[in-house]
This record gives C-alpha cells, structure tokens and sequence, in this order.
C-alpha cells in the first residue's frame, strides 16, 4: 500500500487541485483523502487507480 500527498494525486489524475476536492465534495465516488498527521493529509494509491479504471467504462 502507497500514500499520495495531492500533488501526486494531481499527477496520476490529470485533475485540478479544484476539481479532486469538488469531487470529494459532491459525494461521488472519488476516494476521500485521509489524515496523516496534522494537516496532512493522502490518498491510497489503490483507490485512485480503482477509480481512474472505473472512469474507464462510463
């Protein structure tokens, strides 16, 4: 198991900073980010992949 900061989220994606937090928002089903410690907070590398292939067949 990996852990993403946004700006590898951003990479792996292609989305806006804007965007993967609207997502996030809006309940769809965009994996929800996760603390790490303070401020911090990451993405599982796994669910971003689940959901990039998920877009895959809309």
């Amino acid at each position: 198991m990996r852990f993403l900061r946004i700006q590898d989220v951003i990479s792996l994606t292609g989305l806006g900073r804007s965007t993967i937090y609207k997502f996030m928002a809006d309940e769809t089903d965009f994996p929800k980010s996760m603390p790490l410690c303070g401020r911090a907070v990451a993405w599982v590398e796994s669910e971003i992949e689940d959901w990039m292939e998920s877009r895959l067949s809309i």
